[in-house]
C-alpha cells in the first residue's frame, strides 16, 4: 500500500529528523532499510524509493506493520474480530451492555461485567445484547466464582452467550465444567467444535495449568449422572482443555495478586508448550493473553513482544463514555496519577484478608475498609465491639446503625443464598462479616450510581495503569472524559502498539532513532467496518 503520508524523498535515504519519525508512525507502508557505504550510517527508504543506487546497501525490507497483525492471528479468526484485543469485564455492570455493543459493532471483543449484578438485571442485559447483536460471536459475559455461580451459568447457557470469561476461579467447578462442555460436538473431519468460547482469567502458573488441562473425568461423570451433561459431551470434554484462551492477569485494578507480567507470562507460556507437547490429540492450540497494567501503547507492545496472543484491558475502559459508572467516578479516575492507588480488603473475600487495588485520591474507602478489617480480626461478634468504637463506625463508615445494616443484609442473603443467611443467625462472627461486607459492596454501588453524599466512600478499582493512561492522553482529545469512547481507546492502544513495534524493528536494524520515537500521540481513528 503506497501512501503520501511520511513518504521519503526517493532520491535519498532518510537518516533522521521528522521524515524518519513520519516513517516510524506510518505503519502501513513497506520500508527499505539501507546502509550508506561511505560512512556505514543506517537509514530507511519508503517503499516506492529507488533502491538500485550504488552509494548505499539495502539491508532488508520491513513489511507493513498492521495492528491486526500483533499477537496470534488465530484469535481474530476464532472470535470473528479484527484485533487481538479485549475490553475486559468490570463487575457490577461497569462493563455495560452499551460498552459491549459498541465494541462488537466495531468488530472487537468485550465482556459484560456480571459480577455483583442481580439475576434479573443480568437477564435484562442479556436480552438487550442478544437482540442487538444477533448472531455475532464477538461478545460475552463473565462468570465469577461466587455463591450462585451455578444459577448464573444456567442463565448464560440458556441464553446461548457465545463467549464466557471465568474470573476468580482457582479450580474447575461444576459451573465451569458445564460452560466448557455443553454443546461440544465433532464435525465431519473429527475435529471437536466448541460452540462457547471459554476464557479463563488467572494470575498463577499452577492455576493456569488446571484450565489448560481437560476437565477431571470424575467431575464429568458426576455431571452426566445429574443429567447436566450428555455422555458425548463428557467424552469430548475429556479430550480438550477447559479453556482455549487463558488470560494472565498481572498487577491490575481490583482484585489482584500484584503479579509481575514479565515474570508470570513467560512461565505460563512455557507451561502451555509443555502441556500441548504431551497432548498431541488436541486439534487447536491454547492462546495465552495478557492483562493488568496495560494503560498505554508501550505496555501493550511489551505484552505482544513477550508472546501474548492477545491483550485485555480493564480499568482504562472504566473511564469510557460507555462504562456503567457515574460521571463523578469517571472524573475522579481521570484525575488519577500512577501512585494514586492503595490496597484495600476485597469485598468478595473480606474474611480472608484478600486485598483489592483501588483509587486512593479523593476517597477514604481504602482507609475505612482497612479499619473494618482490623475490627473484624480483633472481635468475635458485633456485640463484642466496644460501644465507642461501634458508634464511630456507625457514624463515620456505615451512615446507619449496625442493626439497620444487618436487617438489610439478612434480606439480601435470604434472596441470594438462604443457607448463608441461616448460618449467620447462629454464627456471630459470620454475621459481623456479612455486615462489614455490606459496606464493601455498597461502596461500589455508590460509585456506580454517583451518590453525591457518599463520594468519600466510593470504591473505584484502579491500578497504576489508570495513571499511565491519563499521562499518555494528557493534552490530546482523549484527555477529555467526554471523548473517551471505548472504541477510540482500543484503536489508539493498538495503533500505538504497532507504531512502537515498528520503532523497535528499526532499532533492531541499528538505526538511530530520536528520543520521541516511542511516544505515540493519540489521534482520532476510524473504527473498522
Amino acid at each position: 500500500m503506497t501512501t503520501s503520508v511520511g513518504r521519503a524523498n526517493s532520491a535519498a535515504p532518510v537518516f533522521g529528523g521528522q521524515q524518519l519519525m513520519a516513517l516510524v508512525n506510518n505503519v502501513r507502508q513497506r520500508i527499505h532499510v539501507v546502509e550508506r557505504k561511505v560512512d556505514g550510517l543506517r537509514g530507511v527508504l519508503a517503499e516506492d524509493a529507488d533502491v538500485s543506487r550504488a552509494d548505499f546497501t539495502v539491508l532488508g525490507t520491513l513489511p507493513e506493520m498492521f495492528p491486526e497483525w500483533l499477537g496470534d492471528r488465530t484469535f481474530a479468526e476464532t472470535h470473528d474480530v479484527r484485533f487481538p484485543y479485549i475490553a475486559g469485564e468490570m463487575a457490577f455492570g461497569i462493563s455495560s451492555a452499551r460498552l459491549v455493543v459498541a465494541m462488537a459493532q466495531a468488530r472487537m471483543l468485550s465482556f459484560f461485567g456480571a459480577g455483583g449484578v442481580e439475576t434479573g438485571t443480568l437477564d435484562r442485559a442479556l436480552s438487550e445484547l442478544t437482540s442487538t447483536l444477533g448472531d455475532r460471536r464477538n461478545w460475552g459475559v463473565n462468570l465469577i466464582h461466587a455463591p450462585g455461580e451455578d444459577r448464573i451459568a444456567d442463565l448464560l447457557l440458556a441464553r446461548r452467550v457465545p463467549a464466557i470469561s471465568l474470573s476468580a476461579f482457582t479450580d474447575v467447578t461444576p459451573a465451569v465444567a458445564r460452560c466448557a462442555a455443553v454443546g461440544l460436538r465433532q464435525d465431519r473431519t473429527g475435529a471437536i467444535v466448541r460452540p462457547i468460547a471459554v476464557f479463563a482469567k488467572v494470575s498463577r502458573p499452577d492455576v493456569a495449568e488446571r484450565f489448560m488441562s481437560p476437565t477431571p473425568v470424575a467431575l464429568l461423570r458426576a455431571l452426566v449422572a445429574q443429567g447436566l451433561l450428555t455422555e458425548e459431551e463428557a467424552r469430548l470434554a475429556a479430550r480438550v482443555p477447559v479453556a482455549q484462551d487463558i488470560t494472565i492477569e498481572a498487577d491490575s485494578a481490583g482484585h489482584t495478586d500484584n503479579q509481575s507480567l514479565v515474570a508470570v507470562l513467560p512461565a505460563v507460556l512455557a507451561a502451555r508448550n509443555t502441556l500441548q507437547h504431551t497432548n498431541t490429540d488436541w486439534s487447536t492450540s491454547i492462546r495465552i493473553g495478557a492483562a493488568g497494567g496495560l494503560g498505554d501503547p508501550a505496555a501493550v507492545a511489551a505484552a505482544f513482544a513477550m508472546g501474548a496472543a492477545y491483550v485485555l484491558t480493564g480499568s482504562v475502559n472504566q473511564m469510557s463514555v460507555e462504562a456503567g459508572v457515574s460521571e463523578r467516578a469517571k472524573a475522579m479516575l481521570a484525575a488519577a496519577d500512577i501512585s494514586d492507588v492503595a490496597m484495600a480488603p476485597s469485598p468478595g473475600q473480606f474474611e480472608k484478608g484478600i486485598r483489592t487495588q483501588v483509587l486512593r485520591r479523593g476517597t477514604l474507602f481504602a482507609a475505612r475498609a482497612a479499619q473494618l478489617y482490623r475490627v473484624y480480626a480483633a472481635h468475635d461478634s458485633i456485640a463484642s465491639i466496644p460501644v465507642g468504637e461501634r458508634a464511630r463506625l456507625e457514624r463515620e463508615v456505615f451512615g446507619a446503625t449496625l442493626d439497620e445494616v444487618w436487617r438489610d443484609t439478612e434480606t439480601h442473603w435470604q434472596q441470594r443464598d438462604p443457607a448463608t443467611a441461616e448460618r449467620a443467625l447462629s454464627d456471630p462472627k459470620l454475621r459481623m462479616e456479612l455486615v462489614f461486607r455490606w459496606y464493601m459492596s455498597q461502596s461500589v454501588r455508590w460509585a456506580v450510581s454517583g451518590a453525591p453524599e457518599r463520594i468519600a466512600d466510593y470504591q473505584l478499582w484502579c491500578g497504576p495503569a489508570t495513571g499511565s493512561f491519563n499521562r499518555w492522553t494528557a493534552g490530546t482529545f482523549l484527555a477529555d472524559p467526554a471523548q473517551r469512547g471505548v472504541v477510540q481507546i482500543a484503536l489508539n492502544l493498538m495503533e500505538g502498539a504497532a507504531v512502537l513495534t515498528r520503532a523497535h524493528q528499526f532499532r533492531s536494524f541499528g538505526i538511530a532513532l530520536p528520543d520521541n520515537a516511542c511516544a505515540y500521540v493519540p489521534r482520532r481513528l476510524r473504527p473498522p467496518r
